[in-house]
């Protein structure tokens, strides 16, 4: 299956894409309302509540604006590099569970839960310490690829 095909299927098959599929899928991060797809040979990450997915398209973009300057952007047109989509996705992600829970360790359990909670403590997504949660999108680095033999 090629790319465009992969898309346009993709596109027909999961109409609720998960905003942080990237962090789900490279298992930086997990959630209660995601659910594994699999297309042809690929996978993918659908979201089963909306009001779950409406939150996270809130809060990704808020992420990526705050971002831009550590990431050494001045904006932002269509998507982030891969690499940088980690930092944004992964690093932000745990960057707010620290804002939450500074003791807490390992990857984020549940997307949902803790976007929620966040919104809830802060006073919504927009009040979120964001200076806080950039020193852990600098701060992240995305796991090494195994090598191939």
């Amino acid at each position: 299956m090629d790319e465009t095909e992969f898309k346009a299927t993709y596109r027909n098959y999961n109409d609720s894409p998960c905003v942080f599929a990237k962090a789900l899928l490279s298992r930086c991060a997990g959630c209660s309302r995601a659910q594994k797809v699999n297309i042809a040979e690929r996978e993918a990450m659908a979201c089963t509540s909306e009001a779950a997915r409406r939150q996270c398209l809130e809060l990704l973009p808020l992420l990526r604006s705050k971002a831009l300057f550590a990431l050494k952007l001045t904006h932002v047109e269509g998507p982030l590099p891969h690499g940088k989509e980690m930092k944004v996705q992964c690093g932000g992600l745990l960057g707010l569970r620290t804002a939450q829970e500074p003791s807490a360790e390992g990857p984020v359990t549940d997307v949902y839960s803790l976007v929620t909670a966040a919104a809830a403590d802060f006073g919504g997504l927009a009040a979120l310490p964001y200076s806080e949660i950039v020193k852990s999108v600098v701060g992240y680095v995305p796991r090494k690829r195994g090598r191939s033999a």
